[in-house]
């Protein structure tokens, strides 16, 4: 790594940069885009890590010195960040849009056992957190491919593939071959948002773009007007990924 003022280069791969942010080495995600015709900065609080997206053919050491003048704008966002929420005993956490708490019992089975609002579970203390972060995606995987499968079939769509990953930038993928992606932060959110989401992703293999006819048939999917699932994962979602194993 190499630093020229504030900015931060490394001497290897050209997306592996940083900017100062009052002495801190804050880093920096470079993407090129042939359809960029600005700069654009955004944060992944999660990761405490910036975005640059800019053209293809611009000037990286330029687009890090626009980025580094922002760095007012970089300072307020990283302070309203929510703190990361690590899953441990005592820990409390939404699933499924009610608040449910980590009871780890020494001796308990290591089988983990919902219960009302407690999660229960016994096993090694250290490996609480690994194990709850299992159970979390299982689940997710188990009622996303449930709730697809069941609309799917309710309006004759074909799905090729269930499956639950972590996305930083999206809350769900859909391939023109039927096969669907999620992120298991899903089944942290209300049912009525999981839901939402699980139509707009069917509605995809009606028509692969955000066209009026894509949201008219997300909006027919889901039996309701699907705005406030997307206005609450506007307002929440971010901080759903705060929460590590």
């Amino acid at each position: 790594m190499r630093a020229i003022g504030n900015i931060i280069l490394s001497t290897g791969k050209s997306d592996e940069v940083a900017i100062l942010i009052d002495g801190v080495a804050v880093p920096v995600r470079v993407r090129r885009s042939a359809r960029a015709r600005t700069y654009k900065l955004s944060l992944d609080a999660a990761r405490g890590e910036l975005r640059l997206s800019l053209p293809a053919r611009a000037s990286l050491k330029r687009a890090l010195g626009w980025a580094q003048g922002h760095e007012g704008w970089v300072r307020a966002q990283m302070a309203a960040r929510p703190a990361m929420a690590t899953l441990r005993d005592g820990a409390v956490f939404p699933l499924e849009g009610r608040d449910v708490r980590i009871c780890w019992t020494p001796g308990a089975s290591r089988t983990i056992r919902l219960e009302g609002e407690r999660l229960l579970l016994g096993g090694a203390e250290e490996s609480v957190g690994a194990r709850v972060l299992r159970w979390l995606k299982g689940r997710a995987k188990a009622v996303l491919e449930s709730e697809t499968r069941e609309l799917a079939a309710q309006h004759g769509l074909a799905v090729a593939s269930v499956g639950v990953g972590d996305p930083r930038s999206r809350w769900g993928s859909c391939a023109s071959n039927g096969t669907i992606r999620y992120s298991w932060r899903l089944i942290l959110c209300p049912p009525e948002v999981r839901q939402a989401t699980v139509a707009h992703e069917l509605a995809h293999l009606i028509h692969m773009d955000h066209s009026p006819a894509f949201h008219a048939a997300h909006a027919r999917l889901l039996g309701r007007d699907p705005r406030p699932a997307r206005a609450w994962l506007r307002a929440h979602g971010a901080a759903l990924h705060r929460f590590v194993g």
